[in-house]
């Protein structure tokens, strides 16, 4: 259906709830960096994965389709990066859902006041189609939860953990999956890399609404579908770094579209509705690329010190809509702001890869363009 601004509500009591939840991010974020010394993202702290890859926009998309960033074939350079909650540097063996952050530069067209300074795209995304809470003040009392035990008992969260995992499989098994049970610890250890991911909320898709999900496409990533990993203190990062690092050949994944068709089933002010697929299917506009290379690594851990990725650094016409997200432009913002003051260094945004670095088909691909390389 076609996007109007009377579509979005905003709801009694928002802002006051952005205000608090704005100021219970940031206090997490001080708790870390008071403890640890160096500022940390005050969710999704910890990165898995920072990966070279190539984003390419397909040809030929219907109307519907073909709309912002995807209004015409392109081949755009990109940075991935993997990662999970919350904002400590919990080990592996507290596990928590997955997230990875899509980074694609050297995009064209009008950008949102918010965005960053340069020409990139941003889209962020986790291991589940919806957000545990409806609305920012419905969220309010699960972030001060969180906040309560940021940087307390780490040995007594790997029993949790292990404890939830347990209560979390026992009730995959009856067909009742807890979304609560995974943000607290009980999430699954499964490779990243075969998970599909998803922004559970809405953005504008031109004229348009949508919502987006990456999900593996080519035999190496399909293969690791549920496949277990370890519950050692670095195992996403082992498990992807071995993966990548190995490979002969470019790990593929489909970039996806899910129309809103209808309000009624497809809210946009309620985050925690799933939309259909049965009314809705996802359909593919993008593929993604990554190149055989290392993983993680004393370079990436630096680099990404001073990266940002945050869903308003984007296109207008990919603007995220609802009141989570509205929320989320004020909070990430905030935590971006503390944590680049914190640990005296700027945000900076992505212009260039190294020249020499490999990509599609062990062919360069230029990292200078501002411009993507046209089909």
């Amino acid at each position: 259906m076609l996007y109007h601004s009377e579509l979005e509500q905003i709801q009694e009591g928002e802002s006051a709830a952005i205000e608090e939840l704005k100021e219970v991010f940031v206090r997490m974020a001080s708790t870390v960096a008071e403890h640890e010394g160096q500022a940390h993202r005050a969710v999704h702290a910890k990165g898995q994965a920072l990966l070279r890859a190539a984003f390419k926009v397909h040809a030929d998309l219907p109307p519907e389709l073909a709309q912002g960033l995807f209004s015409s074939p392109g081949l755009y350079q990109a940075l991935i990066r993997f990662s999970s909650p919350p904002a400590e540097q919990l080990p592996d063996s507290v596990s928590t859902p997955r997230a990875v952050a899509i980074k694609i530069i050297g995009v064209e067209g009008e950008r949102l006041p918010e965005s960053l300074p340069a020409k990139t795209q941003d889209f962020l995304l986790v291991n589940g189609p919806t957000f545990t809470a409806p609305t920012p003040a419905k969220f309010l009392g699960p972030a001060k939860l969180l906040a309560s035990t940021t940087e307390k008992m780490p040995r007594t969260k790997t029993v949790i953990s292990a404890t939830l995992r347990g209560a979390e499989a026992a009730l995959d098994a009856l067909g009742a999956p807890s979304d609560k049970l995974k943000a607290l610890g009980g999430e699954p250890q499964r490779h990243p890399l075969g998970e599909t991911y998803f922004t559970q909320v809405p953005f504008l898709y031109g004229r348009y609404i949508a919502k987006f999900s990456l999900a593996p496409s080519d035999n190496a990533l399909l293969a690791l579908e549920g496949a277990p990993i370890s519950s050692s203190s670095d195992t996403q990062r082992e498990a992807i770094d071995q993966l990548t690092s190995a490979l002969d050949h470019d790990l593929m994944w489909e970039f996806r579209v899910q129309l809103c068709r209808n309000l009624s089933d497809m809210p946009l002010e309620d985050a925690s509705v799933p939309w259909s697929e049965e009314e809705s299917p996802w359909l593919t506009v993008a593929t993604v690329y990554v190149p055989p290379q290392r993983g993680w690594s004393d370079a990436a851990a630096q680099q990404e010190v001073g990266l940002a990725f945050a869903p308003w650094n984007c296109l207008a016409a990919h603007r995220p809509l609802g009141g989570v997200n509205r929320a989320r432009r004020e909070v990430m913002a905030a935590s971006r702001e503390f944590r680049s003051a914190f640990n005296r260094c700027p945000i900076t945004e992505p212009h260039r890869f190294d020249p020499t670095a490999r990509g599609l088909d062990g062919d360069d691909i230029d990292l200078s363009a501002e411009t993507p390389q046209r089909d």
